[in-house]
């Protein structure tokens, strides 16, 4: 028997264990930097395989080291851990039983596809040139993120190259997403107070309307996008709190927006503050205002390198066939996946996890997501196939 013939049979003869790995993830959900539980649980499971180096390079992550029986490249591979603060919808037996806390991106599944893969790897650990580190991530959901603590902890010293995937809703299941170059965009993130001084809503000249000026303000800033930018560029301004008042006769005094800023070019997200700045002043100024500014760049975009790029995709072909394939678009999301390829070359794909015949069409942050847990042996057969295709 073949060795990609058995990889599948072995995942395969695995998928009821990842299943159910995913679903006592699923149960026991933990917040970004308080996976204390998670990550205990992926430990000890990780320890019952044998041939692993384990160790904890921060409070809430885990690195798990399988050193191959003959020298060779190092591959890294990464699934994240965390939950948001979202209380769960779904009532079948395996929802969330902690309050206001939910998987409700997938990575529950990511972590029990990664333990899939350790746990068959451990077991072919005489046939692997090399080494594979799995890196079972903390706090992707909230920035600064764990990634950049991971590396900064030496997860990546002597890594040649790095994969991952996110299980993915909007695609279908048996497809596999590959993107070449720009994939996800930097996530920045904005805060403005409009100050004006509040009064009786009857008698408006008598104040200052911070509600009218920053209504403006938040008008303005969408021409930065559709105006101050080349339209061949990729950028998104969007505000998504828009907070002021109390009561239907009182003016407040004050109004605080909050938003997101998405791209991928360098000097373009280097420009954005200063535009949006501008603006503010400029609006806040003409109606005797004034404003609070604050604006926090977030995780760097994921620009999957070309070469370990085609060889997944080469892996995806070769075991699921042409018909697998999804050769997608960029998009707008963010990941902290970006922090491991700067230190080493990679490629971050995506997994389809959608079902419309079963239901499964919620999208990734709604309190009634799922996925297709079929998907999970997809993702632990492409992370066996490719770690053999990487390391030879």
């Amino acid at each position: 028997m073949s060795v990609n013939t058995n990889l599948n049979q072995l995942a395969g003869d695995l998928k009821e264990q990842v299943i159910s790995w995913r679903r006592h993830l699923h149960q026991h959900p933990e917040l970004s930097f308080h996976e204390e539980k998670t990550a205990q649980y992926v430990y000890e499971t990780l320890e019952s395989f044998g041939n692993l180096e384990l160790s904890r390079p921060t409070k809430t992550s885990v690195m798990a080291r399988l050193i191959g029986a003959q020298p060779g490249k190092t591959l890294a591979i990464r699934a994240d851990m965390d939950a948001l603060p979202i209380q769960e919808e779904n009532t079948f037996e395996f929802a969330s039983k902690n309050p206001g806390v939910m998987h409700a991106c997938g990575h529950d599944g990511h972590t029990a596809m990664l333990l899939g893969t350790a746990k068959i790897l451990s077991g072919l650990q005489d046939q692997i040139k090399g080494e594979v580190r799995f890196l079972f991530q903390h706090a992707e959901e909230l920035f600064p993120g764990g990634a950049d603590e991971m590396v900064e902890a030496g997860v990546m010293d002597g890594v040649d190259l790095v994969i991952g995937t996110h299980l993915w809703s909007p695609l279908e299941f048996g497809k596999v997403g590959i993107v070449y170059g720009p994939m996800m965009a930097a996530p920045d993130t904005f805060w403005i107070t409009v100050n004006g001084r509040g009064g009786h809503a009857a008698l408006p000249h008598q104040t200052i309307d911070s509600i009218a000026i920053a209504a403006q303000v938040v008008t303005n800033l969408q021409h930065i996008v559709s105006r101050n930018t080349d339209p061949l560029d990729n950028l998104v301004i969007s505000v998504t709190q828009f907070i002021g008042g109390t009561t239907h006769n009182v003016i407040p005094g004050s109004v605080q927006i909050c938003g997101t800023v998405r791209s991928f070019d360098p000097n373009l997200r280097e420009s954005i503050p200063g535009k949006m700045e501008r603006i503010v002043k400029g609006i806040t100024e003409a109606h005797e205002a004034s404003y609070d500014f604050k604006y926090q760049f977030g995780y760097r975009p994921v620009i999957n390198h070309e070469e370990v790029t085609s060889v997944v995709e080469e892996t995806v072909r070769e075991v699921f066939g042409e018909v697998a394939i999804d050769m997608m678009r960029p998009n707008m999301g963010g990941e902290d996946f970006s922090a491991f390829m700067e230190k080493a070359p990679g490629c971050y794909f995506y997994v389809g996890a959608g079902n419309e015949e079963k239901g499964i069409t919620y999208p990734h942050h709604h309190a009634r997501f799922t996925i297709d847990e079929d998907a999970l042996e997809i993702g632990v057969k492409t992370f066996l196939h490719a770690t053999f295709k990487f390391l030879g």
